[in-house]
């Protein structure tokens, strides 16, 4: 049941990229900062289709040591991930203000709190959309993981 909901939620994210692929002629551009942490793996920071910048999730390393958070307090974890996704908005022109939904992947929703306050101070106006979810793993084994999606009218 697990693996037959996460090949429907792999297929949808693929409809609605290649639907906005579609929307905006085919062209993509890869966004870069290098105020955040290089790749882990064959993907991009970011991903422009249009007027739509599809951010990959950022976890808590250093952009300028490589330093990873993993074992840090998740408020200090969660201050350098929201930094990570500031900086790769910044390389492409945008702010805070035009992330129009995030996803975050937490290990301990017990820590839902202190993440979520840190969270609130990086977005003071219309707050995006959120879904939150508890994981059983991260990426080098940190608490939090978060993605977003901004728009720039």
């Amino acid at each position: 049941m697990k693996r037959s909901i996460a090949l429907m939620a792999a297929a949808l994210c693929g409809v609605v990229s290649l639907s906005a692929c579609a929307q905006h002629g085919g062209t993509l551009r890869a966004v870069a900062s290098a105020d955040a942490p290089k790749a882990i793996g064959p993907y991009s920071q970011a991903i422009r289709a249009g007027n739509v910048l599809y951010l990959a999730g950022q976890i808590p390393i250093h952009p300028k040591t490589g330093e990873l958070l993993k074992d840090a307090p998740i408020e200090a974890q969660t201050r350098l991930v929201l930094d990570n996704l500031k900086a790769v908005l910044a390389a492409d022109g945008m702010t805070m203000a035009d992330v129009v939904s995030t996803t975050v992947y937490m290990k301990d929703l017990n820590d839902f709190g202190k993440m979520n306050e840190v969270y609130g101070t990086y977005f003071t106006g219309v707050a995006p959309a959120r879904a939150t979810v508890q994981v059983a793993r991260l990426p080098r084994d940190v608490a939090v993981e978060i993605g977003a999606i901004a728009v720039k009218p």
